[in-house]
C-alpha cells in the first residue's frame, strides 16, 4: 500500500463548515457509544486511516512542532471520543471536520476500526520535549505542579484512564499539549473535562509551560516505543 497525502484541494471540496451544538463533556448515547460497543475490523481500520495518515503520518506520529498531535498509543475509548465530538459539532477543529465526516471516513464501525489501528501503532521514541531537563528549576516546578494537580486523572506516569476518557499524555509532543491545555484553562476548547477546566483555572503561562514541559518528559514504557526514530509504517509501503 503506498504512502497517501491529502491534499489540500479536499478541504474545500467538503467544506469546513462547523455545526453550532452545545457542549457536554460526555453526551449519553450517540456515535461514541455506539462504536466502543463494536468488534473493530483492523483491515478496514488501515484503509480509513489512510486518510488520517496525510497529517498525522503513516506511523501516527504527528509532527513534534505541535501542528498534529502523536495519536500512535492513544486509548480507542479517547480516540473514539475526540472523533465522535468533532463529527458532532463539540470539538472545534475546523482543519480536522471534514476528514472526519461519516461521508469521508464511514460511520461508527468506522470509528471503531481506525481507531483500534491507531492504539497498535507504536509510539515515537522522540516526541517534541519542553526545553528544561531534569534538575532545572522549570522542571522541578513542573514536576511538583504535576503531582499537585494531575496525577488524578492522568496517572503517574501520564498513563490516562481509559474507562473515563482521561487520554494517555506520556509522549505527547510538547508544543500540541500547551497549545491544547491553554485552550482548555481559557475555555476555548468546548469539550474539555469542567473538572480540568476548574483545577487549572489559576495556572499562570508559567506554570502551565513547567508542567507541559514535565509531562513532555515522561519516559514512554520500551514496549510501547518504535525500535527507533526511522521506524517506517510497513502497512504503508
Amino acid at each position: 500500500m503506498k504512502r497517501t497525502w491529502i491534499v489540500a484541494a479536499v478541504v474545500v471540496a467538503l467544506g469546513s463548515t462547523l455545526p453550532a451544538t452545545a457542549n457536554e463533556w460526555l453526551q449519553e448515547g450517540g456515535e461514541r457509544e455506539e462504536a466502543l460497543d463494536l468488534v473493530p475490523d483492523l483491515e478496514n481500520g488501515l484503509s480509513v486511516y489512510e486518510v488520517c495518515s496525510g497529517c498525522h503520518l503513516p506511523e501516527g506520529w504527528g509532527t513534534p512542532d505541535g501542528t498534529f498531535p502523536q495519536l500512535a498509543g492513544q486509548h480507542t475509548s479517547v480516540l473514539i471520543k475526540q472523533l465522535a465530538d468533532i463529527r458532532e459539532g463539540n470539538r472545534d477543529n475546523p482543519t480536522m471536520y471534514p476528514f472526519a465526516l461519516p461521508r469521508t471516513i464511514g460511520d461508527a464501525q468506522a470509528l471503531a476500526d481506525v481507531v483500534a489501528y491507531i492504539e497498535k501503532l507504536p509510539m515515537n521514541p522522540a516526541n517534541g520535549q519542553g526545553p528544561w531537563e531534569e534538575g532545572a528549576p522549570e522542571f522541578e516546578l513542573g514536576k511538583k505542579l504535576y503531582a499537585d494537580n494531575c496525577v488524578r486523572c492522568h496517572g503517574d506516569t501520564g498513563e490516562g484512564m481509559p474507562d473515563k476518557y482521561y487520554p494517555r499524555i506520556q509522549g505527547q509532543h510538547y508544543k500540541y499539549m500547551l497549545r491544547q491545555f491553554e485552550w482548555i484553562r481559557d475555555g476555548k476548547r468546548r469539550n474539555a473535562n469542567p473538572e480540568m477546566v476548574e483545577q487549572i483555572q489559576k495556572f499562570s503561562d508559567t506554570d502551565m509551560s513547567a508542567v507541559i514541559n514535565y509531562v513532555s518528559r515522561i519516559p514512554v514504557p520500551a514496549e510501547d516505543l518504535a525500535e527507533s526514530v526511522d521506524w517506517m509504517n510497513p502497512d504503508f509501503d
